[in-house]
Formats: structure tokens, C-alpha cells, sequence
């Protein structure tokens, strides 16, 4: 399981502003349906629907939405990096600027848990999240995603 199998460089969306957690979920949705040519209104929906399950920020300063849907034939991922922080009721109450969103093919339970365990342990590493950080371009931001999604392959 690797991450560069999960993510397209489409699927990076570099200094995005938003103002609550829902239009930060709204880039991410919008990004995944021109991708994966589907609604992002169902998108959202589905990543709307899971938040109210509980919230997807997972601290420091990052969130990891995810959700199933109908019709995904492969797990892909989305990577939002927000100009400003915004509230996302996240565990350690801190502002997010990072979200990596993951979505699974609806049937994809052990895949999609196996996913979520990854990322979790790529966005626990501090240089990472600093790198991310500090990239000055989706195409410098991809770089350090596939670097690692290398490294950890390796």
C-alpha cells in the first residue's frame, strides 16, 4: 500500500483559503470530482457525513477526512494545504492546514482502515509536516509526498 498510488498530482491543491472546516472539506470535494470525475456535492456529502460522526482532525495541526463512496473503483487521496489555519474540532483543539483526505471504494473496508493507518503515521512525523509546510508549490508538495510514499516503500 502506497500513498503514490493514492494520490495524483491533480489531486494536490497548494495555498487554498478557506474560512471554516465545511469550505476546507468544499476544496477538497471540488479537487476530488474534477479527479475522479464525479459530484462534489456527493463528495462533500460523504466527507460532511463522516465529520458528524466524529471530527477527522487528528492534531498538530492536521485532518484526515475520509469516506467510502459509490462508484471509486481504487482508493485515491486528496491533499489541501490551506494559506491560513482553520478550526476543525480537531483532539488537540489546534487550527488544521493540512488535510489529506482519503476515499475508498464503498466495499474497500480493510483497504480503507489500512489507509487511515498510513497516513496517520506519515502526519505523526514532524518533518513531514514541516516540509509540507514549507513547500512552495503543488509541484514541490508532490515531491515530498512521493519521496516519502518512496522511503517508506524501501
Amino acid at each position: 500500500m502506497d500513498i503514490g498510488d493514492w494520490l495524483d498530482r491533480s489531486g494536490i491543491v497548494y495555498r487554498s483559503s478557506a474560512d471554516s472546516k465545511r469550505q476546507a472539506l468544499s476544496v477538497a470535494a471540488d479537487a476530488a470530482a474534477k479527479l475522479l470525475k464525479m459530484k462534489a456535492s456527493d463528495i462533500l456529502d460523504a466527507l460532511m457525513e463522516r465529520e458528524a460522526q466524529g471530527s477527522t482532525g487528528v492534531g498538530r495541526g492536521v485532518a484526515v477526512p475520509h469516506a467510502r463512496l459509490a462508484g471509486l473503483e481504487r482508493m485515491r487521496a486528496i491533499v489541501v494545504r490551506l494559506e491560513k489555519p482553520v478550526a476543525f474540532e480537531a483532539v488537540d483543539d489546534q487550527p488544521v492546514d493540512i488535510l489529506f483526505v482519503l476515499l475508498a471504494p464503498e466495499e474497500a473496508h480493510t483497504e480503507h482502515l489500512r489507509a487511515l493507518d498510513r497516513v496517520a503515521r506519515l502526519m505523526r512525523q514532524r518533518d513531514i509536516r514541516e516540509h509540507i509546510r514549507r513547500a512552495r508549490s503543488p509541484d514541490a508538495l508532490d515531491a515530498i509526498l512521493s519521496r516519502e510514499s518512496e522511503a517508506s516503500a524501501a
